[in-house]
């Protein structure tokens, strides 16, 4: 077995992996998970900026 037939094995091994993959990605078994992960940025949670003035202000407390 030489170099030329490694490589022939490894391009295949690599598409079957990708096709595995998209099966998975496109399965029906996956969509409430992937549509929850898809809305996260539009939950109403508390601001990035609000939560670290929130945690200097703790900070300044301890500090005093």
């Amino acid at each position: 077995m030489d170099l030329n037939d490694m490589r022939s094995i490894m391009t295949v091994v690599a598409f079957i992996t990708f096709i595995c993959i998209v099966l998975w990605a496109w399965s029906g078994r996956r969509r409430a998970a992937f549509e929850e992960a898809a809305n996260l940025p539009f939950t109403e949670d508390a601001l990035p900026g609000e939560a670290r003035r929130h945690n200097e202000g703790k900070a300044e407390g301890k500090a005093s």
